[in-house]
């Protein structure tokens, strides 16, 4: 697995992930080497019975957190033997069976208090960004893949993860509560009679098959990879020899017929036959029935398995160092637009926002100190800043903000687009308040981030109150306790100036001086002009006659740019005046009327 990494390392580093998972818990040990390599050492693996506290009661049974805690210091102890203590190097991630639990709060810290592991329960959009992550080198390998509307499944015991990628963009990605255990203990919770079992789960089996495909119908998938430890435990019985390949093609038939066979079995002769866990032997069955029917739903002959997995994805990620590449930023921007398509956003507008957001953001660094992920979420909070009018234009900041925090973005947590949606709902009216709803949730650190990010795209969203995307370079200095945004080209700034009076205090209380706007001189143009001059002075003696009619053009230009930087100067000082002096602004008739009615 061949990961680029941008920080090199000086040795190979053992590096170590643990899943904590519905029906198990897993770890993997890896070594990153110094081009950003990786390579798995060892891998363990263990059942316990989270899911099937959670699914059932909705917490986390006293046993089930003692059981936890012996496989995790079980996996301590193993850590230790390679020299793995470092805090840094270990990532310990829990996924639907404890983030969904009431007590979940209570698991992760008997857990830390007894094994020192910190437990980071991953929401969907992050087991989202991970999956992706894992697949990539399958995708680039095969150019079929890459350029055919490919889905990625993973069927889970508490949910189903579902991408739609074409040419390396992810067009979709769900996760749908539809997963093996979650299912079966819904079901048994209604105690339907013993024979009808089965019956009653392929049926509702099928409906949450059809919400997917119902979803999916507008843009098809053509070919499909199948993840997850039960879909690779069917590749293994029905293709010996696969594990010595990266990847193995499985036909719908053959894995369907195989299902059928689990089916007929009882989960002890599952269990004894397979030598799986009984955890396991309970939801097999479930897991690749859900994967036949996904792909007859979109006429799909062939599956491709891989051994790709979370932990894989885990990996990958700590050989970056840095989870928002390049390649993630531009997949987060792609489904924030798609969402504001959704919502019939003004698409002209947003982008041009959230690029003066994104100039304003790298110029004003030594000012606002905040890390590079800022500006992707910054991005993405100007390109959804109007969505709200969809709504209503009343109040729209407000509704702006319900419709991200309630909607999904590829690669972006709930804590994530609560930031956004934070921001894009300061663009104006009231400035953060410790009584609004998710700001107030919000810690220090956090807070401030989301004022800054709000001040700078409120100049954004002045600097294009006009909506004609006339203002595109700005350049920003400080200058006497002020932020100059000196504009080149511009003959009138009245309207932003205004918009910015209007919307610019929150700059000035979060950062603590003002910003004005300014044309750009022009000497620099006039010294460009005059430098032409020079250079076509050298090729006078060779034609004199193309040479006078460039100077005349020259010149004409010249003269034409100072008669409207004077003209623009001239209308400034007549706005200023007539706002400072309005009776001024009277026509001389108008004044003497004025002076006779009053008898002057």
């Amino acid at each position: 697995m061949d990961t680029p990494s941008p920080h090199q390392r000086s040795s190979p580093e053992h590096v170590a992930v643990v899943d904590i998972g519905a029906t198990s818990i897993r770890m993997a040990i890896g070594e990153i080497a110094p081009s950003g390599k990786v390579r798995t050492l060892d891998t363990l693996s263990q059942a316990v019975s989270l899911g099937r506290d959670t699914f059932t009661d909705g917490s986390i049974r006293k046993s089930t957190i003692e059981e936890c805690v012996h496989v995790l210091g079980s996996y301590r102890r193993k850590l230790a033997e390679y020299q793995i203590t470092d805090p840094d190097r270990i990532r310990v991630v829990a996924t639907s069976a404890v983030r969904e639990a009431r007590n979940r709060m209570s698991f992760i810290d008997r857990v830390y208090i007894a094994t020192g592991f910190e437990i980071q329960p991953l929401d969907e959009a992050e087991v989202n960004r991970v999956t992706y992550l894992g697949v990539q080198r399958h995708l680039r390998a095969d150019s079929v893949l890459a350029s055919a509307k490919t889905m990625i499944t993973e069927v889970g015991g508490g949910n189903t993860e579902v991408l739609l990628v074409q040419e390396g963009n992810v067009l979709l990605a769900r996760t749908f509560r539809l997963g093996s255990l979650r299912l079966r203990k819904t079901l048994e919770a209604y105690r339907p009679p013993a024979g009808k079992v089965h019956q009653i789960l392929r049926r509702q089996l099928k409906r949450n098959v059809d919400e997917i495909s119902e979803q999916l119908s507008q843009m098809p998938p053509t070919k499909m990879i199948a993840m997850g430890g039960d879909i690779r435990f069917a590749a293994a019985q029905l293709l010996p020899n696969w594990r010595n390949q990266d990847s193995v093609t499985l036909p719908v038939s053959a894995l369907e017929a195989f299902t059928n066979q689990l089916a007929e079995l009882s989960e002890d002769r599952i269990v004894h036959r397979y030598h799986l866990s009984f955890p396991e032997a309970e939801t097999i069955g479930l897991a690749l029935l859900t994967n036949v029917m996904l792909a007859k739903a979109f006429d799909i002959d062939e599956l491709l398995i891989t051994n790709t997995n979370l932990r894989d994805g885990l990996l990958h990620e700590m050989a970056r160092k840095d989870a928002w590449t390049d390649d993630f930023c531009r997949q987060i921007i792609r489904s924030a637009v798609s969402l504001g398509r959704k919502y019939d956003f003004d698409m002209t507008h947003a982008t041009h926002v959230a690029d003066l957001a994104k100039s304003l953001f790298e110029q004003l660094q030594t000012e606002h100190h905040l890390d590079s992920h800022y500006a992707v979420l910054l991005y993405v909070a100007a390109l959804l800043h109007e969505i709200g009018a969809y709504i209503s234009n009343r109040s729209m900041h407000k509704h702006s903000m319900y419709l991200i925090r309630h909607s999904e973005i590829f690669g972006l947590g709930k804590s994530n687009l609560l930031l956004v949606a934070l921001v894009a709902r300061y663009h104006r009216r009231a400035s953060p308040q410790p009584n609004h709803e998710g700001y107030a949730t919000l810690d220090r650190d956090l807070r401030v981030a989301v004022a800054k990010l709000a001040a700078i795209l409120r100049v954004a969203v002045a600097l294009d109150d006009s909506r004609s995307q006339r203002i595109r370079n700005i350049k920003c200095t400080i200058e006497s306790s002020r932020l100059v945004i000196a504009i080149p080209r511009a003959e009138d700034l009245s309207l932003e100036q205004l918009a910015l009076k209007q919307n610019g205090m929150l700059f000035e209380e979060v950062f603590g001086f003002p910003v004005l706007l300014r044309v750009a001189r022009l000497t620099c143009v006039w010294h460009a002009e005059r430098r032409q001059f020079e250079l076509l002075a050298d090729d006078r003696q060779k034609d004199p006659a193309a040479y006078r009619s460039s100077r005349k053009r020259s010149s004409t230009r010249l003269n034409q740019k100072r008669d409207a930087s004077h003209r623009s100067a001239a209308y400034r000082q007549t706005f200023v005046s007539r706002r400072q002096h309005p009776a001024s602004t009277l026509r001389g008739s108008d004044v003497q009327r004025n002076q006779t009615s009053n008898g002057q």
